[in-house]
């Protein structure tokens, strides 16, 4: 009796003993799993969640914890980055290519381009001209004007192409270049333009124009991956001689009704341009199958057309890479600094190694100064940078909040007079590791002075922050913050 009593007993017991195996089996499988590839804070919150949430922390997992897209795209951009290496070695080589490679950088310039090229196949190119579009609407009269001038080609590739009176007075500029013969290829991301999607591509595909969402959220065991995992670039290449890119996407200023964006274009011509091509081919090539490398050949019968004196390179970044492109790219850039960087971004999330690039530049000398907006449009991602404020003003970095209602979401960087930086990739988890960036780098003393001279309207339109009156806000906001931040790698 005493034995059935017992037996009995376990019987009953064993559905909670087999729950509670189930829950340290998910914990165990996941020590194992989480930590590979990845950076030790962003696996520490992982198995944070796992640990306290088992069942939640699987599911999450199982749906955005691969932070890489599927295997036949990231060997794709390795042979894509194979080939411009290739490319770019005959180029170098080549006699008459010479103008492209004429210049004389300094040994800072020079290792952040050598970095650059090994990060994304392309060389600095001389003989560029740029010009820096800050002022929202002027940024979108040039574009149309462009479009409208141009003769053989377009293509636009943006995160977000929208159908309001911004959006539509670009896609009217479309339609009338498709319907005097030119050749329109557009992109658009699948989740960002999700609202305009149907509508303005369906207009566009009537006029004949080529059209394509990129990321398309899917199921099938080609394409799975987390739905997250965005193209955030914003580029446009006019007859292969005109290029664009920056923060800005094709969408009102006021999208967000209370917020007006502060956004930077940059429009470049010159060789550079063939790189931005570049970016877009691949993109559209992953997306469609149609191939346009041959627009990108650098030979004798193809030289690219030399328009002032600027040299210029364009590193991506995104998921598609090994590597986290951007993220070392601005780490070495606060290595570098000698005497001056300002960094304007929406969105501050740096890891660690990021954050000890910034602190030890400002410990040795370097006055940083960072910009960004006292309105956010993302709570959780604005509440987690602010717990960064601290120790960064404790080590001697200048924060600028700006003043409402502008919503600072312009990307760029300034280092000494040597460099600027400007593209679509924000300092935080996302753009580092789960966004499709672009970024234009530009050694010229001349635009990085006038990089700077935005940067400082930007400061005189914002509040510096002051570390005895920041550190004095109330116990509650900084509990959030610094419970945010603990979740910063997964933001």
């Amino acid at each position: 009796m005493k034995d059935r009593a017992l037996l009995q007993s376990v019987w009953k017991r064993s559905p909670s003993l087999l729950y509670r195996a189930v829950l340290w089996a998910i914990r165990l499988v996941m020590l194992v799993v989480v930590p590979r590839n990845r950076t030790p804070a962003a696996a520490q919150a992982w198995l944070l969640l796992v640990f306290s949430s088992p069942w939640l922390g699987l599911l999450l997992y199982a749906l955005i914890g691969n932070r890489k897209l599927t295997r036949w795209r990231r060997q794709f951009q390795y042979e894509i980055d194979q080939a411009l290496a290739i490319v770019m070695q005959y180029a170098h080589d080549d006699p008459q290519m010479q103008p492209l490679f004429d210049y004389d950088l300094s040994p800072t310039c020079q290792q952040i381009e050598n970095l650059a090229r090994r990060l994304g196949g392309m060389a600095a190119f001389a003989g560029n001209s740029v010009t820096l579009l800050p002022d929202y609407n002027q940024s979108i009269q040039t574009i149309i004007a462009d479009i409208d001038a141009a003769t053989t080609q377009i293509h636009l590739l943006y995160y977000i192409f929208g159908t309001d009176a911004t959006g539509n007075a670009v896609r009217d500029a479309l339609l009338r270049a498709a319907r005097r013969g030119v050749k329109c290829r557009v992109l658009v991301d699948a989740i960002g333009s999700y609202k305009s999607t149907h509508t303005l591509l369906t207009t566009l595909r009537v006029a004949g124009v080529a059209t394509h969402v990129t990321l398309p959220v899917q199921f099938i065991a080609r394409e799975r991956t987390r739905f997250d995992l965005r193209n955030h670039r914003k580029i446009i290449i006019i007859d292969n001689q005109i290029g664009y890119t920056g923060s800005q996407n094709i969408v009102d200023a006021t999208y967000k009704h209370t917020m007006i964006h502060q956004e930077l274009v940059v429009r470049v011509t010159g060789p550079v341009v063939l790189q931005l091509q570049a970016v877009f081919a691949g993109d559209w090539y992953l997306e469609t199958g149609e191939q346009l490398f041959d627009q990108l050949q650098l030979d004798t019968k193809h030289l690219p057309i030399v328009s002032g004196t600027a040299t210029v390179q364009v590193l991506a970044s995104g998921p598609t890479y090994e590597t986290n492109n951007n993220l070392l790219l601005f780490t070495n850039l606060f290595y570098y600094a000698q005497k001056r960087v300002v960094i304007v971004t929406p969105y501050f999330i740096p890891d660690e190694s990021l954050l000890t690039a910034i602190e030890s530049a400002a410990l040795r000398g370097v006055e940083i100064h960072l910009i960004v907006s006292k309105i956010a449009d993302q709570f959780m991602v604005s509440r987690a940078q602010r717990s960064y404020y601290t120790e960064l003003m404790a080590v001697g970095v200048h924060i600028h909040m700006m003043n409402p209602p502008t919503l600072l979401h312009a990307k760029h960087l300034s280092i000494d007079d040597q460099i600027a930086v400007i593209g679509s990739s924000n300092l935080d988890m996302r753009s580092f590791q789960l966004n499709l960036e672009a970024m234009l780098i530009i050694y010229d003393k001349q635009i990085t002075c006038a990089l700077q001279a935005i940067e400082y309207d930007y400061m005189q339109r914002s509040m510096e922050l002051n570390l005895e009156v920041w550190n004095k806000r109330p116990f509650t906001e900084q509990f959030l913050e610094d419970t945010l931040r603990l979740m910063s790698p997964l933001l």
